[in-house]
């Protein structure tokens, strides 16, 4: 370069550069001779565990959904797109071309969040005819609830994340969709297999609808459960919603009442405070005590409390007060313990605490302290017909299992067993007696007294006649939230069965707030036992006193059952009886929901329909 350089310079320098690139090839070379490690790929879990009913029927269920977007700058001709796809998405074309020119300049705009599978593949062919390329799917994981609204409270609802929210969802996310970790892979969550019976829920739920709008009450509660295992057999709670519309349902609509709400269950309580005082021995079925129409007590402070009674019922046993709920003699009854020794007995019953039930929210209800600043004079005797108490539906039940079972309260549960996706078992209910809290002759004595108020009492209105029943019906007046105190007009009106008394199987307990016009809970909530009661003896084929017995000791001849063959698409199921359904019901390529007895009258979808993986088919009977 016009000798500005020296040679022996620029010879130096090439021979240096010429090094560094040599030494950079020889560590990039050692680095690629070196073996890659490993890395470990853990998979996620793909599909959330189901929930279904003891009898395996499918309550919640996964499901995948589609989120549905597009790019408008991207959009040749807007108005002839929103009239291709308005009619899949279910929204105005206006809508949708109001929404693209809005966002006429973004890569990316919503048009509808959570479509069907059936919706995305008939809009998928659509966009995918036309070409359009701008139009994203985003899948996403979901649910279906097939029974809608039944037990949605117990059911509860899984959020768009794929956490549960409410109920069974929220409080077994870890069994239903339990997180990966270095160990184990997991694909699938557990199933999780509920207590209740879907058909007995289903025949329970009409008639509660019934008595709401026979009644106009404000909201209803009621709570089937097995005696000897604590097992609930139904579990409703009204107002309700459709679990695949929940984001659209009212907050009245989503309240879990029999779990969170806490009230004053008035005189059904009576039967517990009775069986207190009665187990300790200073009670006998032969005392009597006179109620001349109110019970008054004074204190030597001057205190002086008076408990109004409905009638003047002159002179009764404690088996009589209960049969005419009588205020004024339970008040006096309630004299013969101390203070100390019934808050103890009733927290021994289970109230004052968590029942222990899987379910989240749960309340522990109110239970005053003997000799707190809040414990007066009438506190005790204002407990004992049930009121400055307060409880919830699922500890109302727990106690009464100590009456059922000689004494002794049974863990109550919402879950019969969990099982893995094969269909092992996991973990299956095991019923749990608690500690004896009562004698066999105390529990024994209250059943007898229910059973008197349900042949000649406050409760006659629930009497069966051809199975043994016994029931404590209760009338509260609610608190006034806004002047403090009682209200006049609003009354909660509840009821307690358990039958039959001999061997006792089902205790029903029913609780219908702020009923319009008739309010009685004898006149209003008696008679629902009763219909409930039936349902429930007929559902679990219990035997009634008066029941024709047929004994036969010939044969029949039974024709081969016909055979049910299920490929690509939906076959007619007409004629059918449901023991020839009930193969189908073990099968993990189906989704089948049978409603009703006797045969096939009609299924959806139609004979002939194509199935896809979640085609749900519904057969109803008759």
């Amino acid at each position: 370069m016009n000798n500005f350089f020296r040679r022996r310079f620029l010879i130096a320098a090439l021979i240096f550069a010429g090094l560094i690139i040599l030494t950079e090839l020889a560590f990039y070379l050692k680095l690629a001779l070196i073996p890659s490690s490993q890395t470990k790929i853990y998979s996620h879990i793909t599909e959330r565990g189901s929930i279904v009913d003891r009898n395996g029927k499918p309550l919640a269920v996964q499901a995948n959904f589609y989120n549905v977007g597009v790019s408008p700058k991207q959009i040749p001709d807007k108005k002839q797109f929103a009239k291709d796809v308005s009619q899949v998405l279910q929204i105005p074309e206006s809508k949708i071309n109001s929404k693209i020119d809005l966002n006429s300049e973004k890569n990316y705009v919503s048009l509808k969040r959570k479509i069907s599978e059936d919706d995305y593949r008939i809009l998928k062919d659509i966009t995918d005819d036309n070409q359009y390329s701008f139009v994203r799917y985003d899948k996403i994981p979901g649910r279906i609830y097939p029974e809608k609204s039944l037990a949605s409270q117990l059911i509860g609802y899984m959020g768009n994340d794929g956490i549960g929210l409410s109920g069974i969802e929220y409080s077994m996310q870890s069994v239903l969709q339990p997180i990966p970790d270095d160990e184990l892979n997991y694909h699938h969550g557990k199933n999780v297999f509920l207590t209740i019976d879907a058909n007995l829920q289903y025949k329970l739920e009409k008639l509660s609808h019934e008595a709401m709008e026979k009644t106009q009450c404000e909201s209803f509660m009621l709570i089937a459960c097995e005696a000897k295992t604590g097992e609930i057999l139904s579990y409703i709670s009204l107002p309700s919603s459709d679990l695949n519309n929940y984001s659209d349902s009212k907050i009245q609509e989503t309240i879990d009442r029999p779990a969170i709400s806490a009230f004053e269950p008035g005189s059904v309580f009576k039967i517990f405070t009775v069986a207190s005082i009665y187990d300790h021995g200073i009670l006998k079925s032969g005392d009597t005590f006179l109620c001349d129409g109110v019970y008054e007590k004074k204190f030597k402070g001057g205190e002086t409390i008076r408990i109004k009674c409905l009638e003047h019922h002159g002179r009764l046993t404690a088996r009589e007060a209960l049969k005419y709920s009588c205020n004024d003699v339970i008040g006096q009854i309630s004299d013969k313990i101390s203070d100390e020794q019934f808050i103890q007995d009733l927290k021994n019953f289970g109230f004052g605490s968590k029942t222990g039930i899987e379910l989240p929210g749960e309340t522990s209800g109110l239970l005053k302290e003997a000799g707190s600043s809040r414990w007066s004079g009438r506190t005790k005797p204002t407990i004992a017909i049930g009121q400055e108490i307060s409880v919830s539906a699922l500890q109302m039940v727990q106690a009464a299992t100590a009456l059922a079972n000689d004494g002794y309260p049974v863990q109550l549960s919402v879950i019969k067993k969990i099982t893995n996706k094969d269909g092992s078992i996991e973990s299956e209910h095991i019923p749990q007696k608690k500690e004896r809290i009562l004698k066999k002759s105390t529990a024994d004595y209250i059943l007898s007294c229910m059973e008197t108020t349900a042949t000649t009492g406050t409760g006659s209105r629930a009497n069966i006649k051809d199975i043994t029943i016994g029931v404590k019906t209760g009338t509260a007046q609610m608190a006034d939230q806004k002047s403090g105190g009682y209200s006049d007009t609003d009354f909660l009106s509840n009821c307690m069965a358990i039958f039959p008394i001999d061997n006792p199987q089902v205790i029903l307990y029913i609780v219908i707030q702020k009923a319009q016009g008739e309010y009685l809970a004898g006149r209003i909530v008696a008679p629902l036992i009763k219909d409930t009661a039936d349902e429930i003896i007929d559902h679990l084929g219990l035997s009634r006193g008066d029941a024709d017995t047929f004994i036969y000791n010939g044969t029949n001849e039974v024709e081969n059952p016909q055979t049910i063959v299920i490929k690509d698409t939906v076959p007619d199921f007409s004629g059918f009886s449901k023991r020839e359904l009930s193969p189908l019901l073990s099968r993990k390529d189906l989704k089948l929901n049978i409603n009703g007895s006797g045969w096939v009258k009609n299924q959806s979808p139609a004979p002939g329909t194509p199935l896809t993986e979640n085609t749900i088919i519904e057969l109803n009977l008759e």
